[in-house]
């Protein structure tokens, strides 16, 4: 069963149970400064979760294109990928535990034929110390399921993942809770670190059980659901979002909401009974791709990383340049200029020959132009980002060489030399200790990454620091800078012209930012210009009113979208004025700005000048060629 015949099968499953099918977001989020990349299929839902209506109703299904910037060291073994598919499936204070346990089982169990007797769950143990209860519910649901199939359901309480590789699994055990580190979700973690106002709540996981992997005691003495052996690899999570956090503790939400994720290249590789996600169609075909470049065998012990990390970081990065992402040395451009340095350098282990990057390149593309045309219309971007990056790198190893040269040349390359090498010139530290052990020389492996985990704790802090507050939390001031953002753009076509079109947003409660197409710099008169308009608009005290309509008829009304963002056909908008409109009459076609968003936004404009506060642009300056960048206050 190829990866596009899952997806299809998932979302023809649950539109077939009532679910609108929503388009996947892009790789860079919008309008969500607290994280660089899409890492979740409920990210870009965050809005309607905590509140805002759905223009699609309350049952929404999709697959979301994600990835995980924290995975790219673990990629290697035999499930773990930067970039991945998220199925997902949502019900905004609809149905809930019942209905979302039995169709997933249902999915699995009869749409991709799963064997029911190697799936195992997980379920939430509590938490007294909050006065959250144990969801003995979703227990007692998985165990009618179980009954149901024939086969058996006992339970088990494990407590942590700690304690699961200590006690192990028993024989019938099929349903096994664990704690809140482990099955409990918000976006703040544990119950304990979530803020007054977080919705959250306990969740339940499946596993799918390959007997041929044996459990490896480096983990644990003995193996459970949540063991990182890779005997039970997680197909999926169903998050019962239940709770609220307040000051005198949790209280449930007025509406209950569900939300599920799972890996689609998982669940792909289960329903093929491969262990190995790697073998699934997509990246197969890139692993015949490298094997033909470089004569190496996939299967071999010594190849095998190198084959998966290639393949993985090559598919990563084509989707990033697809989404208009560029090698840079900042934010998700330094990522994916990571990636691509990564595969490069495990394409030189295995001496794969030039040519081969354009025929990955090309593979990729075919096994997604139905799903992802952008992939097919940016085909020429791909190809240059990736090929100059590989050239710029080559550079970099070769004055790298000459570095490592003259510090070889002493008799010894302590940790800090590697380092050096590694932040400087890119340097990889294998490298630096292959070429050193040539010469005799050893380096201390331990003491350089000691090294390296002080420097991404250090990146991790200033990355927390940069991208302080933010869209998704909804604090007051954080929805001013977004109405304004809207005003902001429409005031840049008007300077600039009608051609100008978002590539990009950034807003904190702190300051906006907007990535716009733009030829040339802007003039010191056109930024004046552009901000005299803004704050006209503010003055004005005008309405913002919102309105869900059919996608076509908002592209006719001249509605401005994400650039490379596919929309639902209904979609909501945000107009801007005109006096008189109300959100029972928008008066849209006289409104000043119009815009595809999910919001939220002021009511009025006049809030955003409150106390006399005037918008003033801080800073526009180039970040790629043809897009432009503004930074800006209200204050």
């Amino acid at each position: 069963m190829t990866l596009s015949e899952v997806r299809q099968k998932y979302l023809d499953f649950f539109r077939k149970n009532g679910h609108a099918i929503v388009p996947s977001s892009r790789l860079v989020p919008e309008n969500d400064p607290t994280t660089l990349f899409t890492s979740s299929g409920m990210q870009p839902l965050i809005p309607y979760l905590l509140g805002q209506p759905h223009p699609q109703g309350t049952r929404i299904a999709d697959s979301q294109k994600s990835f995980r910037a924290g995975d790219i060291e673990e990629v290697g073994d035999n499930r773990h990928t930067t970039f991945f598919e998220m199925l997902g499936n949502w019900s905004l204070g609809d149905y809930f535990k019942k209905e979302q346990i039995s169709w997933f089982w249902q999915f699995l169990t009869e749409e991709i034929q799963l064997d029911p007797e190697r799936i195992y769950v997980t379920c939430f143990i509590g938490d007294p110390s909050n006065n959250i209860p144990k969801d003995t519910e979703s227990a007692e649901i998985w165990q009618s399921m179980f009954a149901e199939a024939g086969i058996t359901n006992g339970i088990a309480e494990i407590g942590s993942e700690a304690d699961g590789y200590v006690r192990g699994m028993k024989s019938g055990e099929r349903i096994f809770f664990y704690d809140a580190k482990k099955n409990w979700w918000s976006r703040s973690g544990t119950p304990d670190k979530m803020p007054v106002g977080e919705p959250g709540g306990g969740d339940t996981e499946m596993f799918y059980m390959f007997p041929e992997i044996q459990h490896n005691t480096k983990y644990g003495e003995h193996c459970h659901p949540n063991c990182d052996c890779g005997r039970y690899i997680e197909l999926g999570n169903s998050v019962f979002m239940e709770y609220m956090r307040t000051a005198d503790g949790f209280v449930p939400l007025p509406k209950k909401n569900v939300d599920y994720g799972g890996g689609l290249e998982r669940i792909t590789a289960a329903a093929n009974n491969r262990s190995d996600v790697f073998m699934i169609d997509v990246l197969q075909r890139i692993i015949v791709e490298i094997a033909a470049g470089s004569g190496k065998d996939y299967n071999h012990s010594e190849y095998q990383a190198s084959f998966r990390v290639i393949a993985d970081h090559m598919r990563a990065a084509i989707f990033m340049l697809g989404d208009g992402v560029l090698p840079s040395n900042t934010d998700q451009g330094y990522i994916l200029r990571r990636l691509i340095r990564r595969a490069v350098r495990h394409m030189d282990k295995l001496q794969v020959q030039e040519g081969t990057v354009s025929r990955i390149i090309d593979s990729i593309i075919a096994s997604y132009k139905d799903q992802y045309s952008e992939l097919s219309a940016n085909h020429s971007t791909i190809l240059m980002g990736l090929l100059e990056e590989e050239k710029r790198f080559r550079k970099t190893l070769s004055e790298g060489m000459r570095e490592l040269s003259k510090i070889t040349a002493k008799g010894s390359v302590s940790a800090d030399d590697a380092f050096v090498l590694f932040t400087t010139y890119g340097f990889p530290f294998e490298l630096t200790e292959e070429l050193a052990k040539e010469q005799g020389i050893a380096i201390n492996r331990e003491d350089f990454d000691k090294a390296m985990e002080k420097h991404r704790q250090e990146s991790r802090a200033g990355a927390a620091q940069k991208f302080a507050g933010g869209l998704a939390d909804h604090q007051e001031q954080t929805v001013k800078y977004h109405t304004t953002h809207h005003i902001l753009l429409k005031a840049l076509q008007m300077v600039l012209g009608e051609e100008v079109k978002q590539r990009g947003s950034n807003i904190t409660s702190e300051r906006l930012r907007i990535d716009f197409s733009a030829p040339r710099k802007m003039t010191d008169e056109e930024k004046k210009r552009a901000e005299d308009i803004v704050n006209d608009i503010i003055s004005q005290n005008l309405p913002v009113t919102r309105t869900v309509m059919p996608r076509e008829e908002a592209e006719k009304l001249g509605a401005q979208m994400e650039f490379g963002v596919k929309y639902p056909d209904m979609v909501s908008v945000y107009s801007v004025g005109p006096k008189d409109a109300t959100q029972d009459t928008p008066k849209i076609p006289e409104a000043f700005s119009l815009e595809f968003c999910g919001g939220p936004h002021v009511e009025n404009t006049s809030l955003i000048g409150e106390g006399g506060k005037k918008f003033k642009i801080l800073k526009e300056e180039a970040v790629a060629q043809g897009v432009r960048r503004i930074k800006a206050v209200v204050q």
